[in-house]
């Protein structure tokens, strides 16, 4: 799983950062991809990235504020004329499906693929054989949504050494066994797919948060995530502030995650008015509370791969 942020800045774009937009990429689990809203001027920040928009299957959308839904109707639009002719799916809050279709209405607009809404509510959203997400309300001016993406255990691997060990020749019956099958050989031997292949794994937890102040609905949706993605619209000395425009800081975000028992938060959302000799104090000023703590950037990209976030 791959997380590939397009734009991690708050209110309006900055030289520095674009507003709202994060890409899951889940080629290698389930071969699609995933974006996480779509501010201002998302599909000019895929230009600068090998993201293909057709792979692109699901939206989801945390809140209706322009800085996260903005960028919307022009990534719909692309993605017909760059080939994308596949179904695509936009979960987010009550309103957006009125808006989008609106738009597309008075603009005469026309999509070459099926575009469905799911409006959501708190509870499990979407669910298929590798994943489970899950929404929660959180605390800001509007509604807004938090989505914790949980993938289902992993098959454990085929024990090759075992297995050529007991005489079990190459093709097919691999294949029963590593799906759990109990196989026969030529001379009458019973092998157990359980002594051969190695107990599931756990898959990951992904928690990505929209805008919130500070709250317990936060560390919910977190408890126990392998990476957390929090905003961190304030620092420190700005917490009274955060909480009336409905915004974290960073110390806030960094107690979330220690008190779910996180392992990785990756600090978003930040204000412009932190300029880049701000953010080695910013992004200490977390990490004294929660020592995993990373800031995100345009075009950074990280890579989550056997419990190891790079």
């Amino acid at each position: 799983m791959q997380l590939h942020f397009l734009g991690t800045g708050a209110g309006m774009p900055s030289k520095e950062r674009n507003t709202s937009a994060l890409m899951v990429k889940l080629l290698d689990e389930i071969g699609e991809m995933w974006l996480f809203d779509c501010g201002e001027a998302t599909q000019h920040q895929i230009l600068h990235s090998s993201l293909k928009p057709r792979k692109v299957t699901k939206i989801f959308i945390t809140h209706l504020h322009g800085d996260h839904i903005f960028g919307l109707p022009g990534f719909l639009s692309s993605r017909s004329f760059q080939g994308g002719d596949e179904p695509l799916t936009i979960f987010g809050p009550a309103g957006l499906q009125q808006w989008v279709e609106q738009t597309f209405a008075l603009s005469k607009t026309h999509l070459t693929y099926p575009l469905q809404f799911v409006e959501v509510q708190e509870g499990v959203i979407y669910e298929d054989a590798h994943f489970t997400v899950r929404a929660g309300e959180l605390r800001h001016v509007v509604p807004c949504f938090g989505y914790r993406i949980e993938q289902k255990e992993l098959p454990g691997e085929l024990l090759m050494e075992k297995v050529q060990a007991l005489g079990v020749p190459k093709g097919p019956l691999l294949g029963q066994l590593k799906r759990g099958h109990n196989i026969e050989l030529e001379n009458g031997i019973i092998i157990k797919a359980t002594d051969v292949v190695a107990p599931p794994k756990k898959g990951f937890t992904l928690t990505i948060l929209g805008d919130t102040k500070y709250c317990e609905e936060a560390i919910t949706l977190a408890q126990q995530a392998d990476i957390v993605i929090h905003e961190a619209t304030f620092d420190g000395e700005t917490t009274e502030l955060a909480a009336n425009y409905g915004h974290s800081t960073n110390v806030e975000a960094a107690m979330v995650a220690k008190r779910a028992g996180a392992k990785f938060l990756l600090l978003n959302h930040l204000s412009a008015r932190f300029l880049p000799h701000d953010l080695p104090t910013f992004l200490a000023q977390a990490q004294e509370v929660f020592s995993q703590t990373l800031l995100t950037y345009d075009q950074t990209v990280f890579t989550w791969s056997n419990d190891k976030l790079d």
